[in-house]
C-alpha cells in the first residue's frame, strides 16, 4: 500500500467507521433488503445526501453481484473525471481561490504554492485578504517557505487592487503561476460577495481569459452547508473546481460525493491533515477505497 493511500485512508477513518457500523457482510457477498437499507442509512449519515444515497444504492443493486464491490463501482462511476490543469504556453496560469471563513484557505494556498514550486514553476501569490493582518502574515510564511513571491498592500487595502496588481506583475515578469487569495466571506453577505465579483472582473481586465481556474476551498466537516456555499460562490465567482479540506476531523466524507454529483465540478484536492503531504490530488477510486469499509475480497 502506498504511503499516499495510507495517509488518505487514515484521514478518512472517521467516515469509514461511520459506514462500517452500517455495512454488513463481506465485499463480494450479495446483500439482503435489510442490508441495503442499512447501507443507504450509512451513506446518509456520512453526508452523501438522501437523494444521492438512494441513487447509489439503486445503481449498485442493478450491478452484477449486488455487493459492496458493486456499491464501490457505482460510487466511482458517478464522479466526473477531472481534466488535467492546463498551463498556458505563454503567460501565467492565473488561479483565483475563494471560500468562506475557517475552511483552511490560506494554508491551502500555501501548500499549492509549494506544490507548484516543486514542479519547477515560478509562482506569484497575491495577498487579497487585506482585512486580516494575521492572514497575510500566515500566507507570507508559506510563500517564503515555498520559494515563491508575494504581492501585498497595507491592511484594509482594496482587495480588487491587490488582485489587479498581482496579475499585472505576473504577466509583466512572466511568472508560470499566479495565485490570488481572497478574504473568507459568508455567502449570505451581499456586500462581500459583490466585492468578490469585482475581484474577478479586475483580474480579467488585467489579463484577458483570466482567471483560468477558480477553486473554492470547502470545509468537509460543514456538511450540507457546504452545498449552499458552493451554489452561491459558483454563481458569483464562477467556481470551476473544489478543494475539500478537514476530512480527517469529520465523519462526513460523503460530502465529497454529494458536491461532485450535484455540481459536476471536479474535486481537485482533498485535505486530510495539517502537513503539506496531507493535501492530496483527488483520485476517485482511491478516495472511495479509503471511504468504504475494508472487507477482504
Amino acid at each position: 500500500m502506498s504511503s499516499f493511500f495510507s495517509r488518505l485512508k487514515q484521514g478518512l477513518s472517521r467516515s469509514r467507521d461511520t459506514l462500517a457500523q452500517m455495512v454488513p457482510g463481506g465485499a463480494v457477498d450479495a446483500l439482503s433488503e435489510e442490508g441495503w437499507i442499512d447501507i443507504e442509512d450509512g451513506l446518509i449519515m456520512a453526508d452523501c445526501g438522501a437523494e444521492l444515497s438512494g441513487q447509489l444504492v439503486q445503481k449498485a443493486r442493478k450491478r452484477r453481484g449486488a455487493s459492496v464491490v458493486a456499491l464501490k463501482e457505482s460510487m466511482v462511476s458517478m464522479i466526473p473525471e477531472a481534466t488535467a490543469v492546463k498551463f498556458a504556453d505563454s503567460g501565467p496560469f492565473v488561479l483565483l481561490v475563494v471560500g468562506v471563513n475557517g475552511t483552511g484557505k490560506t494554508t491551502t494556498i500555501g501548500k499549492l504554492a509549494t506544490m507548484f514550486r516543486q514542479q519547477g514553476k515560478s509562482v506569484l501569490v497575491g495577498a487579497g485578504d487585506t482585512f486580516r493582518a494575521a492572514a497575510v502574515e500566515q500566507l507570507a510564511v508559506w510563500v517564503e517557505r515555498a520559494g515563491a513571491d508575494m504581492v501585498r498592500q497595507h491592511e484594509g487595502a482594496d482587495p480588487a487592487s491587490v488582485a489587479f496588481d498581482t496579475v499585472q506583475r505576473g504577466v509583466a515578469r512572466n511568472y508560470d503561476v499566479v495565485i490570488v487569495d481572497t478574504a473568507g466571506r459568508v455567502q449570505t453577505d451581499r456586500g462581500l460577495m459583490d466585492e468578490l465579483a469585482k475581484v474577478r472582473r479586475v483580474i480579467t481586465k488585467a489579463y484577458p481569459d483570466a482567471p483560468h481556474e477558480v477553486w473554492q476551498v470547502v470545509d468537509g466537516g460543514t456538511g450540507q452547508n457546504a452545498v449552499v456555499q458552493v451554489e452561491k460562490f459558483r454563481e458569483v465567482a464562477g467556481t470551476s473546481g473544489l478543494i475539500v479540506t478537514k476530512l480527517d476531523g469529520s465523519g462526513k466524507g460523503g460530502i465529497v460525493l454529494q458536491l461532485s454529483h450535484k455540481f459536476g465540478l471536479p474535486i481537485r484536492y482533498v485535505g486530510v491533515g495539517e502537513t503539506l503531504e496531507d493535501l492530496m490530488e483527488f483520485n476517485a477510486e482511491e478516495f472511495i477505497s479509503g471511504l468504504l469499509p475494508d472487507y477482504s475480497e
